[in-house]
């Protein structure tokens, strides 16, 4: 009796791990993996991994593209919840109000999830033109001083895997070149803060430093957002220390409580 019992079970946790396995393929690897990848990664039948593929699509888990398949919206929102959960936005929220305080510009915190980052919280400039962000939505790393700070500090591997996939205008000042986006880039990596003037959002400027977790990696950044013609040098260059100095305190203040 127990036999009959312990075969399904054992059979059960069997495909619950390929399912898992198959998942955390994306959460750092290509933003896009097809059928053959992922059984030649996996060492399991094709038709199997087409099975769990078809299955997570159905829940939105995953996406599936003329490129292959991505993680779909149900798995970037686990990513996003899972996320809000780290103590970070608390550590981060205090720092961030004070930061909103110091410049009367609206300030973000942003967290890597898989190849793309999103915004966790923003509090808003009290100035009645402003700029406000949308929490929750998925942006990409290249596109905007928040994910340039953070895929200027990524892993070489992994920066280079989202620099080789076409890398779309978000605006007609979206750096999309490879020679001219690494150079940017590892201007970023020497100053530890990006600057960035319409490249996500057309007439918004920002000022981004990265946040580091306790395993030394990126995992987020924080910004100072406002209307471009408010980003004169000279706030710029005051907005460069400040969130500097922000975010490594965030850093600090997270990694010793987790």
């Amino acid at each position: 009796m127990t036999n009959q019992t312990a075969a399904p079970a054992q059979g059960g946790t069997e495909v619950a791990g390929r399912v898992a396995d198959v998942l955390l393929l994306f959460a750092g690897g290509p933003e896009y993996l097809g059928v053959t990848a992922i059984s030649r990664e996996l060492g399991i039948s094709k038709a199997v991994v087409y099975r769990i593929l078809q299955s997570l699509v159905s829940r939105e888990m995953l996406e599936a593209g003329t490129s292959g398949y991505r993680l779909g919206p149900a798995a970037v929102a686990l990513g996003v919840s899972a996320l809000r959960r780290f103590n970070v936005r608390n550590a981060a929220a205090p720092v961030l109000r004070r930061l909103r305080d110091e410049t009367g510009e609206t300030t973000t915190l942003s967290g890597l999830v898989g190849d793309e980052r999103v915004y966790l919280d923003q509090f808003e400039s009290p100035r009645e033109v402003k700029m406000t962000v949308e929490v929750g939505r998925r942006f990409p790393l290249h596109a905007g001083s928040s994910g340039r700070v953070i895929l200027a500090f990524l892993p070489e591997e992994r920066r280079e895997a989202v620099l080789a996939r076409p890398l779309a205008a978000l605006t007609d000042r979206t750096v999309t070149g490879s020679a001219a986006l690494r150079a940017e880039l590892a201007e970023t990596a020497r100053e530890g803060v990006g600057v960035s003037f319409g490249e996500r959002q057309a007439d918004a400027g920002s000022v981004a430093a990265p946040l580091f977790g306790p395993d030394g990696e990126v995992h987020g950044s924080i910004s100072v957002c406002g209307p471009r013609h408010r980003f004169t040098p000279e706030a710029v260059e005051r907005y460069r220390t400040l969130v500097r100095d922000a975010a490594e305190e965030v850093t600090r203040t997270w990694t010793a409580h987790r």
